[in-house]
């Protein structure tokens, strides 16, 4: 995609000329897959991730729902060694409901919510052997409906690292969330956990098995949602604050999309 293409080609021809810093931390993105990262940004250093590509497909009782979006960057920055602030807006969402039974078709576009977060390393920090991470964030309803909800949302992940050495390492990112009720009035908790195991197998390479679950507590009725990922991520040796990454998704029951492919970048400046 064009835009996608727009914010790739910068950020790959300044870190081609980056020299690299020795003072700081290994990049430490939340990409890719669902697990966050226990670490925060190098004090006075932005951080650039975005999907270049993520598409979304599921078909549930006879209608097929395709969800792309257009970028969807994150920045970040470092203000304290163990502490930043990050904002991401994706510039455009694109929503395909399709009902087989109907034949009808109906296409949404829009820009997503805008999420605020912030990150305070608690205990150790990237490159830490075992590392604790808290990470409240606040939802301010820019998406238009049916992509959006237009309702205020919130909660808090706690992502957690831990070296098992020999190239392997444990993630978990336990997460609380406070939602709007399907009603449109009032608010219920959501419970979401994923654990994933990863593995270095080469220079700069990575790659990542994860298991998911939500749990949304809406008083007209409780959902629960299972996804088995896959995803890889290759960091340069010639270029360490870069990051390229690609990865799959797999629903395990019905309320969980069928799929999700997605591929993106990660640059810290």
């Amino acid at each position: 995609m064009r835009f996608a293409r727009l914010l790739l080609f910068p950020l790959v021809l300044r870190a081609s000329v980056a020299v690299a810093d020795d003072s700081l931390r290994d990049l430490c993105p939340d990409r890719p897959g669902k697990n966050n990262s226990a670490c925060t940004v190098d004090a006075n250093h932005f951080q650039l991730e975005s999907a270049l590509f993520d598409g979304t497909f599921q078909h549930l009782h006879g209608i097929t729902t395709d969800t792309y979006f257009v970028a969807d960057p994150t920045l970040k920055y470092g203000v304290t060694g163990n502490f930043d602030v990050e904002a991401s807006l994706a510039p455009l969402e694109i929503l395909r409901r399709h009902d087989t039974r109907t034949g009808e078709m109906r296409t949404y576009e829009s820009v997503g919510d805008l999420f605020l977060r912030a990150k305070w390393a608690a205990i150790g920090n990237g490159g830490s052997d075992f590392a604790l991470v808290l990470e409240p964030f606040l939802k301010i309803p820019t998406a238009q409906r049916p992509i959006g909800n237009g309702s205020v949302e919130g909660g808090l992940l706690m992502p957690i690292a831990a070296t098992l050495g020999d190239g392997w390492s444990l993630q978990t990112t336990p997460e609380m969330d406070v939602n709007l009720n399907a009603s449109g009035r009032g608010y219920h908790p959501a419970l979401t956990g994923v654990i994933g195991l990863s593995r270095t197998v080469g220079e700069g390479v990575t790659l990542e098995a994860e298991f998911w679950e939500s749990t949304d507590f809406d008083p007209a009725g409780s959902a629960q949602q299972f996804t088995a990922d896959l995803d890889a991520s290759w960091i340069p040796g010639s270029l360490p604050g870069l990051q390229l990454d690609g990865g799959v998704n797999f629903g395990l029951d019905r309320n969980a999309p069928g799929v999700e492919i997605y591929c993106g970048l990660s640059h810290r400046f």
